[in-house]
């Protein structure tokens, strides 16, 4: 029997976590890529990457995001590197400057939704800036999902020739006061989907001690890529911090190998999104 290639995406950082969290948690440019490195032999074959100032509060400077791209591509050859255009803690006006070094793809949320503490804005126009540049540079946008109604923002951007009819989308479920990860929640997002954006290629995230089971209802449905990574989730168990975004795709390979599947290559991951060979 044939085993199906999926995509190991690992987001290796994001802007919430800090080390006193979990002292795994990779911050300078040099910790991301040795991080990243390690997931990819474990592998995963994209790198969702958000950057940090020194201190750890979130940055947009677009010098790290190209100082973390430059070092994946030297020691995770073919990798997707993915940059996020995403808000908490960051001027709405700089979180598109890194698009500039041409990442293979970014994340771009269609719609505003609450957060734990905030209300994460994603304007309209801001929504058609960062679709504009990632077209500007060839960069295949990620279409993070919180809401039913952010499918219908990326149909827009389709739409308005802002975006390939065939995305990838990202169905985000267990942040706080945003979606619960409820898999009969994921049916009906996964059913509008194709029925706005048939054309579309998907995974699900979930947020801490959900990231497991909502990879697993996302292989159960077959889905084209999984999630994980020290962003999401700390943890391996309730009482275990983990020893790095590694040991989460470790655990991701698993439970791919128990849904009939293996873990994609570079190239097949690339195949899989429509996305430029190396």
């Amino acid at each position: 029997m044939t085993m199906r290639p999926v995509v190991i995406a690992v987001a290796i950082t994001g802007s919430v976590p800090r080390k006193k969290d979990n002292p795994a948690l990779p911050v300078l440019p040099s910790e991301q890529i040795e991080s990243t490195h390690a997931a990819f032999e474990a592998g995963a074959s994209l790198v969702h990457i958000h950057v940090r100032n020194d201190d750890e509060s979130p940055s947009s400077d677009p010098d790290r995001f190209a100082a973390v791209q430059e070092g994946v591509r030297k020691h995770c050859p073919g990798m997707i590197v993915q940059f996020s255009t995403g808000g908490r803690g960051r001027d709405p006006a700089a979180r598109g400057l890194s698009l500039v070094h041409r990442p293979d793809m970014a994340s771009l949320s269609t719609g505003s939704v609450n957060f734990p503490t905030i209300v994460y804005e994603n304007h309209a126009t801001l929504v058609v800036d960062l679709a504009t540049r990632m077209k500007q540079f060839d960069i295949a946008p990620e279409i993070e999902i919180f809401d039913l109604s952010h499918i219908h923002g990326a149909r827009r951007l389709i739409e308005a020739g802002l975006m390939s009819a065939k995305p990838h989308v990202q169905f985000v479920m267990g942040v706080q006061n945003a979606m619960p990860a409820d898999e009969r929640l994921l049916d009906i997002l996964l059913e509008e989907t194709r029925r706005v954006i048939p054309g579309a290629t998907w995974t699900a995230a979930g947020i801490g001690r959900e990231q497991a089971r909502v990879m697993g209802w996302a292989l159960a449905r077959g889905a084209d890529a999984v999630r994980t990574g020290l962003e999401d989730n700390i943890r391996v168990s309730k009482d275990r911090l983990a020893s790095g975004n590694a040991e989460l795709v470790s655990i991701a390979a698993e439970l791919i190998a128990r849904h009939d599947g293996r873990p994609a290559t570079p190239a097949e991951a690339r195949a899989r999104l429509g996305l430029r060979a190396v």
